[in-house]
């Protein structure tokens, strides 16, 4: 009788565990789901558009449960205290991928009905709730791949131009999820081509980013920042989320808050490049000879390490993605030491996972990088990595803030300082 109490309290307190663990890890498992879901179904740039609707569904069903923080747009009284946060984020995060996707669904709900009977959430009311909020966020909120006209530059000195159409023109028109417009924050014009910092740019991307001058003390976080940033960046937030982010709400709040405003970082680093269609170092080197400037020496033979994405230097699309992430984060926590890991999939790196203690080195690191690359002047990289910080800055000052008298905020992680440009 005495082994049965003990198996009967052992399996009462697995339960318990079971429960808290789903609790923990409800927001990290779920985007990571998210993330294949959106590699096999819309990768590239609309994938951003796709990432930040589920984390945004997932943070407005929890905070329907929760009620800490306000919503972006789901909201439903009658339903407030009614289930756990991880029924909230797993019925959010399912319902949302098989909209998105329906080709997914037999493997996405296979995913979800695993979950949910392992972690103890059958039955669960707010299962109810992540559904009614994903399927209110995908039809009010989905930002379509809309046609858009082939833009393929113009074959004018200093601008970019191509043979090929510019990638994900679309993206310049989307409407964003939280700016008023793409243009908002648009930085202002890239360099002329005749003044004294273009030529230390220009002689700094011809030196350090050339094919030929490889391999240098550069190239490992050339190649380390070469990959696909929406993984790479997820991936982050997940490492970080572990580490220094306990409850199940704040967890969603900060990858809410990081999809937005990638994804409006992302449409404003293209509204910019089409805006003043600035031409890549490649190009300028190139026609250095016939650029109007007697001190710059062109280079007919000229090749970036990287080979020149189809699209304009100004401003720089990857740290534009990296401003966003890591303004969100300085944002979320109120400072910059907070450790973390990265880690990169290229084949070309000796060590794929890089450390570190304060997120303002990750953003310059990636300034660096895209120079080492080759593919774009330090202007495009500073502007770019600004105009996301403004992004980040915008959509925390604005959208699922503290509420005020709610009992879990956790007010020494969610303060809020100046986002710091850095």
């Amino acid at each position: 009788m005495r082994s049965l109490r003990i198996i009967a309290v052992l399996l009462v307190s697995l339960s318990v565990a079971s429960r808290a663990l789903a609790q923990a890890d409800a927001v990290t498992f779920w985007n990571e789901v998210t993330v294949q879901a959106v590699t096999a179904g819309r990768p590239g740039p609309a994938g951003l558009f796709d990432i930040a609707l589920v984390q945004t569904a997932v943070h407005d069903a929890v905070q329907a449960v929760e009620g800490n923080y306000e919503p972006y747009a789901y909201a439903d009284a009658r339903r407030r205290g009614l289930g756990t946060a991880a029924a909230a984020v797993a019925a959010a995060s399912r319902r949302t991928l098989v909209l998105l996707y329906p080709a997914q669904q037999a493997a996405l709900d296979s995913t979800y009905d695993t979950y949910v009977a392992s972690h103890g959430l059958t039955g669960d009311p707010a299962l109810e709730t992540g559904e009614a909020a994903a399927k209110m966020l995908f039809e009010q909120h989905y930002r379509a791949t809309v046609p858009a006209e082939p833009f393929f530059g113009r074959t004018i000195v200093g601008e970019w131009r191509s043979s090929t159409p510019m990638a994900a023109v679309f993206a310049a028109s989307i409407e964003p999820f939280t700016l008023r417009e793409a243009s908002q924050f648009r930085p202002e014009p890239p360099l002329p081509l005749t003044s004294a910092q273009y030529l230390r740019e220009y002689e700094e991307v011809k030196r350090l980013g050339a094919a030929s001058a490889h391999p240098s003390a550069g190239t490992e976080i050339a190649h380390f920042w070469s990959v696909n940033y929406v993984t790479q960046w997820n991936e982050a937030l997940r490492d970080v989320a572990k580490r220094h982010v306990t409850r199940t709400g704040d967890r969603a709040r900060l990858f809410a808050l990081a999809g937005l405003s990638a994804a409006d970082a992302f449409i404003a680093v293209w509204e910019c490049k089409i805006h003043y269609n600035y031409w890549r170092p490649s190009t300028a080197i190139r026609q250095g000879n016939q650029d109007g400037n007697d001190k710059t020496s062109g280079d007919d033979a000229w090749t970036p390490l990287l080979a020149d994405p189809p699209y304009p230097d100004y401003v720089s699309g990857a740290n534009g993605l990296t401003g966003a992430f890591t303004g969100a984060l300085q944002l979320f926590f109120g400072r910059d030491d907070v450790p973390f890991t990265v880690k990169t999939t290229s084949p070309l790196v000796t060590n794929p996972a890089r450390h570190y203690t304060r997120i303002s080195d990750v953003a310059r690191e990636v300034v660096e990088a895209r120079i080492y690359l080759g593919i774009h002047f330090r202007s495009a990289d500073e502007e770019g990595r600004r105009l996301g910080n403004r992004v980040a800055q915008w959509t925390f000052t604005k959208f699922l803030r503290p509420i005020r008298g709610a009992s879990h905020v956790r007010r020494d992680a969610h303060r809020g300082g100046p986002c710091t440009e850095l």
